[in-house]
């Protein structure tokens, strides 16, 4: 006979346990049992039946896997928190008696902890910590540019931009930034390290005032454990690189607000450290590695003179059924792999900005615009008031670029193009350098496309050119118009508008434009409409009658297998359909709304 399962010792609730049950098993106060969750990575479960996990019980709970907290129970930083709590109850009685010199004593012996095992742990190889530290950029860059508060320490701020600065080193050192992208947020960026797409943003360097309903302590329990992972993928990244780690900080320029001048890479010595040491193993391998590179150089040559033979001996055999044909792979197809790495790298174009060399003005984002334009191989100087280190003045004549944003320039310097900063954002994210005249100073900016999004086979592309049809709309209606007849060029094959997907300001707009239309035709606006409407009804009907006999016979096939759907079915048919086709009517009226864009664009140039 089978064992009966006692309630509650078996499935869910053996599986899961409350947050208070967890506190009771660990000996620690919620704040602490918060702390170690977030380093050690151990987050709340939602278990399929909760009454089930809970014993019966419906009251609303965190959960967690068993195995997680007792997991927890063998780790040494829950000893340390302990330690921690008694230090903290013996420096408050000694400080309330006034015993200073206990005081100090207890200072000096103050529990700490490492977070390199925690580390080791949650990472065991190296890809694996890449794949995790878009956070950690993240929030090191914003705690880099928060102000010094109560909350927030001066070394905190000094050690988050320490590490991003370490960072942004390897980037330049590496060309490894791939993307750049200016939002409302902040400033995103993308490199490829390893194989691995890391993104992250940066904040803009504004004055910012620290919100006051924002828990600091989960943050700051946050930073801790990124600026330690921080700490280990900058040394393995420098290390690849052959650099010194930590790289070495001029005080004096830091202190001038270098920013990334302050900091000198250094190629690492450790090799020849090894070398030149006492170890006497080392010594007698390197004293007898000619003698072995010579042998091994012999034993190939003997290789090639057996191999040359054989080579003889086989084209004065005659041809036989044996002898195989060698058939050799079609051109490139042995090199597959190493031409489509080739083309990738090229195509990023990492040497962009290699025969440039830039100034920047004063009033530009100096952070982000050195960063950006020598991550892609060129020179930055900038204006004295944006700190010092710079490598050349402005009026060095070997500047090609000055990188302005004010309408109009005082001084102007022959040889060089004045520029919008916009300029290096979308060259970068196109891979080609822009044309210089739309991004002049003064001069209306085009639109920054986010390199993020990707377009779908459906969707609008607001970088795709206008076909050969919209085209031949746009100059007929150009020429109707320079002729003094007002014809709209918002339609499509005499379609009217569907712009029930465009916002409420936007359809005022293009109610408007008609109505201006039909002004600007001696037309009454109803009367405008009547004909919109009965011209869309004779198209349809003109489609109907022009069909073939195969799509007649499509139309009926699908016809057909609709009503052999279930309700289930066909009601989750016209529901894609109805997405599908408000999908398209949303982007052609972004369409029409371009077309009428370029007419504008064109009757200015020629007024």
């Amino acid at each position: 006979m089978a064992r009966v399962k006692q309630k509650g010792k078996a499935g869910a609730a053996r599986i899961y346990i409350t947050r208070n049950q967890a506190l009771k098993k660990l000996q620690l106060t919620l704040a602490d049992f918060r702390r170690i969750c977030i380093l050690k990575g151990v987050y709340p479960r939602e278990p399929k039946n909760k009454k089930k996990a809970n014993k019966g019980s419906t009251a609303p709970v965190t959960f967690y896997y068993t195995k997680d907290i007792q997991y927890l129970l063998h780790e040494p930083i829950v000893q340390k928190f302990r330690e921690y709590k008694v230090f903290a109850r013996k420096l408050s009685k000694a400080l309330g008696k006034g015993e200073l010199e206990t005081a100090k004593r207890l200072e000096a012996r103050k529990p700490t902890y490492s977070l390199d095992h925690i580390i080791k742990e949650r990472y065991p190889t190296f890809h694996d910590a890449l794949k995790d530290i878009d956070d950690a950029l993240s929030m090191l860059f914003l705690f880099s540019t928060m102000p010094v508060t109560d909350k927030i320490g001066a070394a905190t701020v000094a050690n988050c931009e320490r590490l991003c600065a370490e960072f942004q080193h390897y980037v330049i050192r590496s060309n490894s930034l791939r993307k750049a992208f200016l939002s409302i947020k902040g400033i995103y960026y993308q490199a490829e390290i390893f194989g691995e797409q890391i993104t992250w943003i940066v904040p803009y360097k504004f004055a910012q005032s620290v919100p006051t309903d924002v828990d600091f302590r989960i943050m700051h329990t946050f930073l801790e454990f990124y600026q330690a992972l921080m700490g280990f993928v900058n040394f393995k990244l420098y290390n690849t690189l052959g650099l010194r780690y930590p790289p070495k900080i001029d005080v004096a320029k830091s202190e001038s607000a270098a920013g990334l001048a302050a900091y000198e890479l250094e190629e690492s010595s450790s090799l020849p450290a090894i070398v030149h040491g006492n170890n006497k193993n080392a010594r007698k391998n390197i004293a007898t590695l000619k003698s072995k590179i010579r042998d091994i150089v012999n034993s190939d040559a003997n290789v090639v003179e057996q191999s040359e033979k054989t080579t003889e001996d086989a084209d004065e055999e005659p041809e036989t059924e044996e002898n195989l044909d060698e058939f050799k792979p079609a051109d490139g197809a042995d090199n597959e792999d190493s031409k489509s790495l080739v083309s990738h790298i090229s195509s990023s174009n990492t040497s962009l900005f290699s025969n440039f060399t830039f100034f920047l003005s004063r009033e530009v984002p100096r952070f982000s615009l050195e960063f950006v334009i020598r991550a892609f191989g060129g020179k930055v100087g900038w204006d004295p008031i944006l700190g010092s280190g710079s490598p050349f003045s402005e009026s060095d004549p070997v500047i090609t670029h000055h990188i302005c944003d004010r309408p109009h320039i005082s001084q102007k310097y022959e040889g060089r193009i004045y520029i919008q900063p916009q300029w290096v954002y979308d060259s970068i994210n196109k891979g080609i350098l822009e044309r210089t005249d739309l991004y002049a100073c003064g001069a209306t900016l085009p639109p920054h496309l986010s390199p993020f999004v990707k377009v779908g086979e459906n969707d609008y592309d607001p970088e795709a050119e206008l076909s050969a049809e919209e085209n031949d709309d746009v100059s007929e209606a150009l020429d109707d118009n320079i002729s003094g007849e007002a014809v709209p060029i918002s339609k499509k094959n005499d379609e009217p508008e569907n712009v029930e997907q465009i916002d409420d300001a936007e359809e005022e707009d293009l109610e408007h434009q008609r109505e201006l239309e039909a002004e600007a035709g001696g037309v009454a606006y109803s009367e405008y409409v009547k004909q919109n409407s009965k011209s869309a009804k004779k198209t349809k009907k003109r489609q109907r009658d022009t069909l073939t006999a195969e799509e007649k016979e499509e139309k009926e096939a699908k016809e057909l297998s609709k009503m052999m759907m279930s309700n289930k079915q066909r009601k989750l048919y016209s529901k894609l359909k109805n997405e599908n086709s408000k999908n398209e009517n949303y982007n052609n009226a972004l369409r029409n709304r371009k077309r009428d864009i370029e007419k504008r664009k064109k009757l200015k140039v020629e007024n």
